[in-house]
């Protein structure tokens, strides 16, 4: 450093290179640029392999499938959500859904007041969810839908579940196993809120199968309203509506009804054996109903039993004391008795308020469950240990009393059927020599007496255009004069013609008419033996205005008839039986103690319906080549009726009004007065003549001026 304060020049270096230019000053550049500078050079191209190239057309056609899905799923979601909404806008109330029912019910009582049959769609009343058992909420849920408190309506679960049953099964994907929820279920049974429309479907039967179709679009419709169900109602009230509007079979129409109808109490007190049997039935109602075969409806509700354990709703110990005591039949479930009966009420009643009702109805009945039950029980013995294994012939009963109120009724051997054919009031029948005693009513109307003597023997008619008719008696034997009461013991047929010949057929067809037999009398001499038709419900009731002292009655079953809730019945028949006087009551007295010579004397022909202790009135019948077998007859009480026959008129083999016919009386009436007092017959004996001649045969006594005179009556008088 100088003193003289000036700068000095700075030192150059030597020219250390010989080239003319000197080198360039080199700069160093920032590391960022020249890392940008790189990141800004393009990268080389990939070279695909063979896989690559393979598998480039499919990654193309997933992203351009992905673009389209995303957006069409947006908007089918916002579609369902508008229809979803939608339909829950249009839901009314939960209450207004629970009786679904286009018809009303009828509840038919005996003549004590207790249920015995059940027509139509019962509703036992509205129960809810929260008020029902416990045992069978819970069963429901653990047989129907298991995961009902978690989805939102629909199980896709559930459903891929079903699919694969299916189709393991062999079946179609919707064939089977549907997978449906309770939610689903809930809106098949409002038929996705499209009413009945009787103008669209004939039948409510129509109805209800139209909403079980299952298709593709139908099964969409059903998911979207079923997620507006749960929209609109809680999961408690879509329940509610499912338990209500449920078929559980018997006509029964939710799970109060059910339980009214199978156990006789209230959906509110079932327990678990109860609770599980009713939750089988939604399965399948008409096979798993317990009054149909009570063995597999306890087989099936074993099963939900184990299924309310697995899940949960029940402990072991609950679950084994189901199964060691399954649920059992009410009485009146038990018995099933009196479908022929019912059925013949609610025809017999008016429509509006039996077959086409829109109310709940309670008609109480004449039916003694007793009686029915006796009734049933002799047919089925009969049949059992009489009648060769393998017959179709059928039978048919009727029990009265002397005011035309029916007390029991079979119509056929299918003691069980309900709407079936009934042969006790449906089947026209020649009644055969059972049709007698309106012959000889007649005869004992017009003054004759029980003791006057008639000649059995061959006598013919001529009939225009058939030539001559001689009818011959059951034995192939005469055996000349005999009273009138034997005639009518034996069942002779000649006299018989000759008598109503002498009294007139006019008188004849009178007596029959106003005694209640409807149907078209044959027009010649053969009236006498009954070639005619009549039901045996009509016979029954003829029989009846015997025993009432010859005042006719009409067969009634309905006592009266209220609507459900109502304490005055808007209907009462109590009365209905009584009709007019037809014979005198001295000649229906007479006739009646004519008629206990059947069943009494040796020779009657219905010996085998004789009860030890009882009187007896009857009279058997036996139509031509024994296509028809009857046997009616009464005690102080009752009047029982009973037919015997093929349904397509064969003859039988070996059977007389007499016969089997008698048997399944005298079973049935054993049954019927075996903790009864013995009532007499209201009949009245002929009075006896101190001079006279004993006929043989009989004990009755009459002069020979009365025989001279009857004789030459019969023998030389006018015929009609």
């Amino acid at each position: 450093m100088s003193g003289n304060g000036k700068k000095r020049a700075p030192l150059v270096a030597d020219k250390r290179y010989s080239t003319t230019s000197p080198p360039k000053k080199q700069v160093k550049r920032k590391a960022t640029k020249t890392k940008a500078t790189r990141q800004k050079r393009p990268a080389p191209p990939r070279k695909r392999g063979p896989i690559g190239w393979v598998l480039a057309p499919f990654i193309f056609l997933f992203r351009l499938i992905w673009a389209f899905t995303w957006r069409i799923g947006a908007v089918v979601a916002i579609i369902i959500a508008i229809a979803v909404y939608y339909f829950a806008s249009q839901l009314p109330p939960m209450t207004e859904l629970v009786d679904g029912r286009t018809r009303g019910s009828v509840t038919l009582t005996d003549f004590t007041g207790e249920t015995f049959a059940w027509r139509g769609d019962q509703f036992g009343g509205m129960v809810t969810a929260e008020n029902v058992s416990p045992y069978l909420h819970d069963a429901v849920v653990a047989t129907e839908d298991k995961r009902f408190y978690w989805h939102p309506g629909i199980d896709p679960r559930g459903i891929a579940s079903a699919v694969r049953i299916n189709l393991r099964a062999g079946r179609g994907p919707l064939s089977g196993n549907g997978g449906s929820t309770i939610t689903q279920q809930t809106a098949k049974l409002l038929c996705l809120g499209v009413p009945y429309d009787p103008q669209k479907w004939e039948t409510e039967a129509a109805y209800e199968a139209d909403c079980r179709r299952t298709t593709l679009w139908r099964k969409a419709k059903e998911a979207i309203f079923a997620m507006a169900m749960e929209v609109a109602y809680t999961k408690e009230e879509v329940l509610s509506i499912y338990i209500n509007r449920a078929y559980l079979g018997s006509g029964s129409r939710g799970f109060e009804a059910a339980a009214q109808r199978y156990f006789g109490i209230s959906a509110a007190d079932v327990n678990p054996a109860q609770a599980a049997m009713l939750a089988g039935l939604l399965k399948a109602p008409s096979t798993y109903a317990p009054t149909g075969n009570i063995d597999r409806a306890r087989s099936r509700a074993a099963v939900v039993i184990g299924l309310m354990k697995d899940q949960g709703y029940v402990t072991a110990d609950e679950a084994q004391d189901a199964i060691d005591n399954p649920a059992s039949l009410s009485q009146a479930a038990q018995k099933a008795a009196g479908g022929f009966f019912a059925d013949w009420v609610m025809e017999s009643g008016p429509d509006f308020f039996t077959r086409d009702t829109t109310e709940d109805v309670i008609i109480r009945t004449t039916i003694d469950q007793d009686i029915q039950t006796a009734a049933e029980d002799a047919l089925i013995s009969v049949f059992e240990n009489q009648v060769r294994e393998g017959s179709e012939a059928q039978a048919a009963i009727v029990v009265m009393s002397a005011d035309g109120a029916v007390r029991a009724m079979v119509g056929g051997r299918n003691i069980r059927a309900t709407g079936a054919f009934n042969r006790a009031t449906q089947a026209l029948r020649q009644t055969g020599s059972a049709f007698k005693p309106f012959v000889y009513g007649a005869a004992l109307e017009m003054g004759w007496s029980p003791y006057d003597l008639i000649d059995d023997k061959r006598t013919c008619w001529t009939r225009p255009g058939s030539g001559e008719w001689c009818p011959r008696n059951y034995d192939e034997r005469f055996k000349g004069p005999i009273t009138l009461t034997q005639a009518l013991a034996e069942s002779r047929n000649v006299p018989a013609v000759i008598l109503s010949e002498e009294v007139g057929r006019e008188a004849t067809r009178t007596v029959a008419t106003q005694f209640g037999i409807e149907s078209d009398f044959a027009a010649g001499p053969a009236l006498a033996l009954g070639v005619s038709e009549s039901t045996l419900i009509e016979m029954t009731g003829a029989f009846a205005g015997i025993l009432n002292g010859g005042q006719a009655v009409t067969p009634y079953g309905m006592i009266d008839l209220r609507v459900k809730g109502d304490n005055e019945p808007l209907m009462d028949a109590s009365t209905a039986g009584i009709g007019e006087r037809v014979i005198s009551q001295s000649a229906a007295r007479q006739l009646t103690w004519m008629m206990s010579q059947v069943v009494e004397a040796p020779t009657g022909t219905g010996r085998r319906a004789k009860i030890e202790g009882w009187q007896i009135a009857g009279k058997s019948g036996t139509t031509q080549a024994a296509r028809d077998a009857w046997f009616v007859a009464f005690t102080g009480d009752y009047v029982t009726g009973v037919w015997m026959g093929y349904d397509d008129n064969r003859p039988l083999t070996g059977v007389t009004g007499g016969g089997l016919p008698a048997e399944i009386w005298r079973e049935t009436m054993t049954r019927v007065l075996a903790d009864k007092t013995p009532t007499p017959l209201p009949m009245e004996e002929p009075v006896d003549v101190s001079s006279g001649v004993v006929l043989e045969g009989q004990g009755g006594v009459v002069t020979n001026q009365e025989i001279n005179n009857v004789l030459d009556n019969i023998l030389n008088g006018p015929t009609n």
